[in-house]
């Protein structure tokens, strides 16, 4: 069995996983190095569930082009993994702090990324190259997220582009699509959306609208995440690994702006187990993994 480790990098070179299981640990390049890179993100499907007290109206971005917003993401991954009776090993990936600023244009939001932190101190000196990265959104008019791009600054080592990119595909599917129908105070909608990889999920993201004042909105978001199907295709053509349990789910809360292009405040959690068997060995590998994304000033 391979060693697996936490991936989550939408442009790798097909071992990352869309949503939160793991990848394979060694031997990852993100894709498109030194190049701009741009990922399709699958359409959301949007259900309005309860619309809500009156008044009613419908949840629209209004910005508009050169609106100017400085907003930090923030990051955290966590991953522990055990094959069989083996010691439990932590992969985890380290936490980050990026401060940005987002522009909006006629194509979605340009990202400008500052200094990028972290605890730890080897991605710290390798994140000192990637100042001046540069990120973007494209935008349905319902707010969805429906591509990632991702063009880093020319010196940016392989490890700091990999760490960047993990992080906004976090952000990306930790993000909200607004119903395409009036609703109120106390407005219940779900978006259900596949999020691609060795093993393709159905998430669910149940959105509330728990308070608005004038185009700040309060939201609570609460997530699950099921396998499409019990097989995990492994990267390179590595064989397969039968899913034998997965849970995965999580809540959060989230402000925005329906006048600025990302949230401006809050945060949501996403965590569960994983049990993988191996068809050939009986070799059983579990992982216990926890995600981390929150906005803020």
């Amino acid at each position: 069995m391979v060693v697996l480790a936490v991936g989550l990098t939408a442009f790798g070179s097909g071992c990352g996983d869309g949503g939160d299981s793991g990848a394979e640990a060694d031997g990852t390049e993100p894709l498109g190095i030194g190049n701009e890179v741009t990922v399709p993100i699958a359409a959301a499907m949007v259900t309005t569930v309860d619309p809500g007290e009156e008044p009613r109206s419908l949840l629209r971005p209004s910005y508009y082009n050169g609106t100017i917003q400085a907003v930090t993401l923030r990051t955290d991954h966590r991953i522990q993994q055990q094959i069989d009776s083996q010691q439990v090993r932590d992969f985890s990936s380290p936490a980050l702090t990026i401060p940005m600023t987002a522009t909006t244009d006629s194509g979605g939001v340009e990202l400008t990324l500052g200094s990028v932190t972290t605890p730890d101190p080897a991605l710290s000196e390798a994140l000192t190259a990637a100042d001046g990265t540069h990120a973007g959104f494209e935008m349905s008019e319902l707010g969805g997220i429906t591509a990632l791009r991702l063009a880093p600054a020319p010196d940016t080592s392989n490890s700091a582009r990999a760490a960047l990119e993990q992080a906004f595909y976090q952000a990306v599917y930790r993000s909200v699509t607004f119903p395409d129908e009036p609703v109120g105070v106390g407005a219940v909608w779900r978006v259900q959306q596949t999020v691609g990889g060795g093993v393709d999920l159905d998430q669910v993201t149940t959105a509330t609208l728990v308070a608005r004042d004038g185009g700040r909105l309060s939201i609570r978001l609460d997530v699950t995440q099921t396998p499409k199907s019990n097989i995990w295709d492994l990267p390179n053509e590595a064989g397969t690994l039968d899913i034998e349990d997965y849970a995965m789910q999580g809540s959060g809360d989230i402000t925005v702006d329906l006048g600025l292009p990302l949230p401006i405040a809050g945060s949501i959690s996403i965590g569960g187990h994983q049990v993988y068997r191996d068809p050939r060995t009986s070799t059983v590998l579990r992982q216990a993994i926890e995600t981390n994304v929150s906005w803020g000033g």
